[in-house]
């Protein structure tokens, strides 16, 4: 039996509806913006986590490119670390060795950069203020926002300074009317961070 024109003409149309949203996600790119908000070895867990986040991303397909990383960077380095230049974010048992996440950790802003002005300009895409790489991404792409340290309430914090919830929020309406992402997705990890 042959199909009849109807049946074809359906056909076509799916497939050509079909390649059009593969066409669609095939353009959008997924970024990422890590952030650990303190320093010192007594918060280790915050480099450490924002490190094994970096793994997970990259390990996933995420182009390192996209990714950009906030860290003091003073933990792996620190003389109260047992396993110099290694973080490690989850224990394991004896005699098993643990993942080394700071192996191959891009960090793009260190030390003293690791300010709210920077992350504020980083994620609304203001390259004049930051003071280096900042988010590129657009109307079809994915955003992945990961910040880790302290915080209370109205506030989240950075190792000299912090960071006000209206700030913040005004902040991401501006990377809403700039059509910075599609898709945002945005883990804050500190404490009265609900």
């Amino acid at each position: 039996k042959h199909s009849s024109p109807r049946v074809g003409c359906r056909a076509y149309i799916m497939l050509l509806a079909a390649l059009s949203l593969f066409a669609a996600v095939a353009h959008a790119d997924n970024f990422a913006v890590l952030v650990a908000g303190s320093n010192g070895f007594y918060n280790y867990r915050h480099q450490a986590d924002v490190c094994h986040a970096y793994q997970i991303l990259t390990r996933n397909g995420i182009d390192p490119d996209n990714i950009i990383t906030m860290s003091y960077d003073d933990v792996a380095s620190s003389s109260d670390n047992p396993f110099p230049g290694k973080l490690y974010n989850k224990p394991t048992a004896q005699g098993i060795p643990g993942v080394d996440v700071y192996e191959g950790c891009k960090i793009d802003y260190s030390g003293l950069d690791v300010t709210p002005e920077n992350f504020l300009a980083i994620i609304t895409g203001d390259e004049e203020t930051a003071t280096g790489k900042v988010l590129k991404s657009g109307s079809k792409d994915h955003v992945f926002i990961n910040f880790v340290d302290h915080g209370a309430v109205g506030l989240i914090a950075f190792p000299d300074g912090e960071l006000y919830a209206d700030e913040l929020n005004k902040a991401l309406l501006e990377m809403e009317s700039k059509n910075m992402y599609k898709e945002l997705v945005f883990y804050l990890e500190a404490c009265e961070s609900g």
